[in-house]
């Protein structure tokens, strides 16, 4: 057979004179999705894998894997510690997600049978089946387009714009969120309040890795409060916030923005969450991190409505022949665009911060809306 035949095929040989090196199913015991490439000298018993129509241009030489040491990695792998996180029957991925990128793809790598091949790659990807990701996709997109303005004008709020690739009208693909975990997932697992978690994460007070924390929570939950107001972003549960290892915060989600909510009640009539345990992380409302929180959100206006267009344009493409919930209504765009403020001054856009950030601290429909998730859902 010449090489060209031979690329794609996939054969398993395994030695019936050896038991030890013969293999089932059932020895693997877990898959994980990998991209082999290169090719490897050693020649045992082994299953064969060509390699030629994947990446291997410089040799059409096909892969050799002994079939003992795929086992004997998969059983190392098995056999790792459990994450900090316990298993929770009701969210499966809550242990998973705990455990920091790095380890997982070092961990991964030292039980897969290709893990020593220079190219070697994980790649995770959240599939969606049921679900129309085109709202998703526009909160992306004005989401990207937001951290390019802040970047430009050199406002430091953070934000993380996580892919999405729509399929169909009821299935996608969604880019994990790395290193992070549900606020519910948080306060469920610890018992603890979030200033408490975060000071048990990263050390005292006083300390330069809380003290880098406390700032990235700050820049994130500004930029998140920003795009809550300026989306009308709803259905803010603490399922749908998350918390990275480095302090963040992470709004997932989108499927409620603009002209829609759940049910479409309009319960939610803050402008952004901004719960007391979200300022007390900041060092409550005299604190200084509190005041540098209303200055990133004041900068952060600003900036977006000296480029405002560059958003419209995003919603406009995407409104054209719509039918999506997010655009029910003749007022959509028209809202949106009085969420800029264009004719107010500098001094009335720093008083209308300080009146949407009082009103979010002290609103009533987010203690309520939590309360329903946590008698309906359990979500704490």
């Amino acid at each position: 057979m010449t090489a060209e035949q031979r690329a794609g095929s996939f054969s398993i040989v395994p030695n019936y004179d050896n038991d030890d090196e013969a293999w089932s199913v059932d020895d693997i015991g877990e898959l994980q999705v990998e991209l082999p490439e290169g090719h490897t000298n050693s020649c045992d018993n082994i299953s064969q894998f060509s390699v030629d129509s994947i990446t291997s241009l410089e040799s059409k030489e096909p892969i050799f894997i002994a079939a003992g040491d795929i086992r004997r990695r998969l059983s190392e792998q098995l056999a790792q510690a459990p994450t900090t996180f316990k298993r929770d029957p009701e969210d499966p991925s809550a242990v998973a997600l705990k455990e920091p990128w790095e380890e997982k793809v070092r961990r991964i790598r030292e039980g897969s049978p290709y893990g020593h091949l220079p190219t070697w790659r994980l790649l995770s990807v959240i599939v969606k089946c049921g679900d129309d990701l085109r709202q998703e996709l526009l909160a992306y997109q004005v989401l990207q387009q937001l951290q390019s303005i802040w970047q430009q004008e050199r406002v430091p709020l953070w934000i993380k714009p996580y892919k999405i690739l729509v399929l169909s009208a009821d299935s996608g693909m969604i880019e994990p969120v790395m290193n992070a975990v549900s606020l519910h997932q948080v306060k469920k697992q610890s018992q603890l309040s979030l200033l408490d978690y975060l000071l048990q994460e990263h050390g005292a007070p006083t300390t330069e890795a809380f003290l880098t924390a406390q700032r990235n929570f700050v820049q994130s939950c500004a930029g998140y409060s920003l795009i809550c107001y300026l989306l009308q972003v709803k259905d803010r549960h603490n399922g749908n916030i998350l918390l990275d290892a480095g302090g963040h915060i992470i709004h997932i989600d989108f499927g409620f923005i603009l002209s829609s909510s759940p049910r479409n009640l309009g319960f939610e009539t803050s402008a952004f969450k901004l719960t007391s345990e979200f300022v007390d992380v900041m060092g409550g409302p005299d604190g200084d991190m509190f005041i540098y929180f209303k200055m990133l959100m004041l900068q952060g206006l600003i900036a977006a409505r000296k480029h405002m267009d560059r958003v419209l344009q995003v919603v406009e493409i995407m409104q054209q022949g719509s039918q999506l919930p997010c655009f029910h209504g003749s007022s959509t765009m028209r809202a949106l665009k009085e969420r800029f403020h264009m004719s107010l001054t500098e001094e009335q856009l720093q008083l209308l911060v300080d009146q949407l950030v009082d009103g979010s601290m002290r609103s009533l429909t987010t203690k309520l809306y939590d309360g329903f998730q946590y008698l309906t859902n359990g979500i704490m």
